[in-house]
Order: C-alpha cells, then sequence, then structure tokens
C-alpha cells in the first residue's frame, strides 16, 4: 500500500500536469461575423431602432449643444429657433449593418450606418424645409470576464467621426438657406452626442438580447432517444477574426436527471475553419459516442428463425452439419437464435470517415424447447457508420456488420473453429440486429441550432475527433 507521503507527491504531481495540460471543450460553436451582423440587425429591428430616431429630440439637442460648443452671446440660438415652428425627424432608416474585424485581436467593430431626413417648419415659407442627416454609430463587441464567466459584450458606443453629413434637399430663398445653414450648423455637434444619448442604449440592450438568444440556442435540449443532450457556456473567446463558444455537456433521462457530465478534458477537439460558412458547431468524439449509446442501449433479440429468416435457418442448418451431424439432426422448426448486444456501440472517428463497434453474443438453440443452447459465441464487430441530414434533422445509420473477431464462448456440441460459422454468422447478425440498430437511429437528431440561427437545413463533416455541424449550401 502506498504511504500517504507518496499519494501527496502522486496528487501534486498530477495537479501540475493537468494545469499544464490543454484541455479541450465537449464542443464548440464558432460564429463568424456574418451571423452577427444578420441577428443584430434584426434584434435593432425588434427594439424599434428607427422609431427611436425618429423621436431624437433635435431642438433640445440644439439648445443643449451650441455650434462648435462655444456658448453664443445674447441668446443668438434662441434668436434662430424663434422662425421654427417645428422640427423633428420624418423619416429614418438603417442602412447595411456591418461587423468587422478590429485591429484588436480580441475585438469586432460594429457599424451602423444611419440615413435621416428632417424637416422643420417656418414662416420664412410656406412649405416644409427638408435636410438629409447621415451619421453612423459605431461600437466594439468584445469578451468580457465577470466572475470566471466570460461573454460578449457591446463598448464603446458612439458616433464615428468624419461619417456626419447633412444638407439642404432642395433650393429656397436667401433667407431660407441661411436659416437652413444655421440650423445645419447647430445640428453638427448636436446629432452625434444624440446618437450616443438615444440610440447607443437601445444598441446595447438588443445585443444583450441577441446574446442570451444565442445562449437560450445553445441551452436547448437536444432529443437522444428517451433521453436529452444539452450544452452549456464554458468560455468565451475571438479568435481568427470567429467568435467562439466552448460548450460543456450533459446527458439527462426522461426524468431530467443528469446521468452523464461531459467537461474540459484532455480529449481533443478539432474545430475546422469555417471557409466562408456563417457557423460551425463541433461536438466531441465521446459526446457523440454517448448520444448513440442512449439511442442504441444494451438489449436482446429472439427470433424463431424458420419463420422469421427461413433461407438464412437453411444455412445455418447446413454450416453446423459440416461440424456436427448430430447436432445438425437435432434441429427442429422452431429452432430460435438469441442476439445479445451486450454494450451500447463504441462510435470511433477518422478524418472523414466514421466506424462503429460492438460486442454481440449469439446463441443457437435446437428448438424453442431446448433449455441450452448449442454453442455460445461472442463476436467482435464493427460497421461504417454514414450520416445525412434531412432538413434540420441529422440522421445516423450504420452500414453492414462484419464479424472481426468470434470467439467460443461455451458449447454443447464440442470444440470446434467459429471461423467456420463465420459467413453465416455475419448474415445473421445483419439480419437480426441491423435493422433493430438502424430503427432506433432512423428517428434523428433534432439540430434545432441550426433553424434557430436562421437556416432551414444542415451539413456535416467529419473531423479526426469530432462530428460539425454547418448549414448547408444553398
Amino acid at each position: 500500500m502506498a504511504r500517504p507521503g507518496t499519494l501527496t507527491i502522486l496528487s501534486v504531481l498530477l495537479s501540475a500536469a493537468l494545469v499544464g495540460a490543454h484541455l479541450g471543450p465537449p464542443a464548440a460553436l464558432s460564429l463568424s461575423p456574418e451571423i452577427l451582423k444578420e441577428k443584430f440587425t434584426q434584434e435593432l429591428k425588434d427594439h424599434d431602432a428607427i422609431d427611436i430616431l425618429k423621436k431624437l429630440p433635435l431642438i433640445n439637442a440644439m439648445r443643449d449643444e451650441p455650434a462648435g460648443g462655444i456658448p453664443l452671446i445674447g441668446g443668438l440660438v434662441s434668436s434662430i429657433l424663434k422662425y421654427i415652428v417645428w422640427l423633428k425627424v420624418t423619416s429614418a432608416s438603417i442602412l447595411q449593418l456591418q461587423v468587422l474585424p478590429s485591429s484588436r485581436s480580441q475585438e469586432f467593430v460594429v457599424r451602423v450606418p444611419l440615413d435621416m431626413v428632417a424637416g422643420f417648419n417656418t414662416p420664412l415659407v410656406k412649405t416644409i424645409v427638408e435636410m438629409h442627416m447621415e451619421s453612423e454609430a459605431q461600437a466594439t463587441i468584445g469578451v468580457e470576464t465577470v466572475g470566471g464567466q466570460s461573454r460578449l459584450v457591446l463598448k464603446d458606443c458612439g458616433s464615428s467621426q468624419g461619417s456626419l453629413r447633412i444638407s439642404l434637399l432642395g433650393s429656397f430663398s436667401f433667407m431660407v438657406n441661411t436659416l437652413g445653414n444655421k440650423i445645419i450648423s447647430l445640428l453638427v455637434p448636436a446629432l452625434p452626442k444624440l446618437v450616443k444619448s438615444e440610440l447607443c442604449p437601445v444598441m446595447k440592450v438588443a445585443f444583450e438580447d441577441l446574446s442570451a438568444d444565442i445562449l437560450g440556442l445553445i441551452k436547448a435540449p437536444i432529443s437522444v432517444g428517451s433521453d436529452h443532450l444539452q450544452f452549456h457556456l464554458l468560455s468565451t473567446a475571438i479568435e481568427d477574426k470567429v467568435i467562439q463558444l466552448h460548450l460543456g455537456a450533459k446527458l439527462l433521462d426522461s426524468q431530467g436527471k443528469v446521468t452523464r457530465w461531459f467537461n474540459e478534458s484532455k480529449a481533443s477537439l478539432t474545430t475546422p475553419a469555417l471557409n466562408g460558412a456563417p457557423f460551425s458547431f463541433a461536438v466531441r468524439q465521446d459526446v457523440v459516442n454517448a448520444a448513440i449509446a442512449t439511442v442504441i442501449p444494451p438489449e436482446e433479440l429472439m427470433i424463431l428463425l424458420d419463420y422469421v429468416l427461413p433461407e438464412l435457418s437453411h444455412k445455418l442448418k447446413a454450416s453446423i452439419k459440416e461440424i456436427s451431424e448430430k447436432a445438425a439432426a437435432e434441429m427442429g422448426a422452431t429452432k430460435i437464435v438469441k442476439v445479445l448486444l451486450q454494450e451500447s456501440p463504441d462510435f470511433f472517428l477518422e478524418q472523414d470517415q466514421a466506424k462503429v463497434a460492438q460486442m454481440v453474443v449469439l446463441e443457437v438453440f435446437a428448438t424453442n424447447q431446448a433449455r441450452r443452447p448449442f454453442f455460445t459465441l461472442g463476436i467482435e464487430a464493427s460497421s461504417d457508420v454514414q450520416f445525412h441530414t434531412e432538413g434540420d434533422q441529422l440522421i445516423i445509420s450504420f452500414g453492414d456488420i462484419s464479424s472481426d473477431r468470434i470467439h467460443l464462448m461455451n458449447s454443447g456440441i464440442g470444440l470446434f473453429n467459429p471461423d467456420l460459422l463465420k459467413p453465416i454468422i455475419t448474415e445473421l447478425i445483419n439480419a437480426i440486429l441491423l435493422p433493430s440498430e438502424n430503427g432506433k437511429l432512423r428517428v434523428g437528431i433534432p439540430l434545432s441550432l441550426v433553424k434557430g440561427l436562421g437556416f432551414q437545413t444542415a451539413s456535416w463533416a467529419l473531423t479526426k475527433d469530432a462530428l460539425v455541424i454547418t448549414p448547408a449550401s444553398s
């Protein structure tokens, strides 16, 4: 037995090794700037950003912010504004929003171009005098860590320098033009302040809701058989012009009880480059394996071979006759084959391909009355795994099962080389076990994240250690 001092030293060494190791997350969601642009644009619409622009208090801002920041003498502002009956934004729009990489590697820049028309009424002319106003709100998307939890935030919001342009629409009298130019001179310093005070808070709330929506999509339970797979945020980073959300995962049974946790570990997770894709969702091999295991638990299948698979029944009897004519003669019309899947299949990934390995026990009974089998075989089986998508459903299926190794576990007909039965045994497990497994897998795994991010169909790819989901190219 190891002494306490020895255990302490081993614990310290293990802790040091883990600290130095690069731990990989169970899953990772990579988001391109394009996704943020589309989602942020919609959030601004949902938060009535246009309506905020139409309600900008232009006259109050002009009174509070004299031209050039220098107080005008003798109430000059009042003398100008006394000629204004009303002044307001009559139409507004947000042009194509941009999310661009920042000069700082851990940030993005958001540019929100604003296009507005403001009108004012003055006793000097019977018609409304209109002005075209162009500006741009600009903010930074970065990562903030609070209490050990990192998240995306919108910060440093304001009006970008050099983006402001105001001009009169139409030609008017010298007196109206002069008045219009003076109003413009008052709006030039006032409008950026309005963008910061009126629009930036809306942008911040919209971005917080965007982040909450994405987090909600991540946390939405995914049905895998009768259980659920659920992800949660571990950390957030901006790397190589892509937002990386590292995720933990857990399996829950039908009662909501956690049956297995997946956290960061030494198991690797390869997240491929987006290569123009709006997003990618990479799930580590052990998580995929656990999901498949949930869908295909250990099971026992028993069939009356002559009634269900008469042709294979004849082949089996012929094969056994080569080993023992006496045993073959004892086989009746009610012979039974039992196939026991001892454990859930094990899923293995390679670059661009996947395989599944499973341990199968097969027993052959001479009749349905026989209490003991002729023999029991342990079969190390494997199969290729195919994936395809139907809309936002991921469908998994196993290809033909091969009997890689067959072991004679016990025999009532004497010792024999089980490889003699390999052809018929392979046919039997393909005819009995494979339909059962593929029937369970056919239900598919819903990928609500795909539709939640605005896409109708999903695509898939395999790396050496992960299943990667992306939106299908149109």
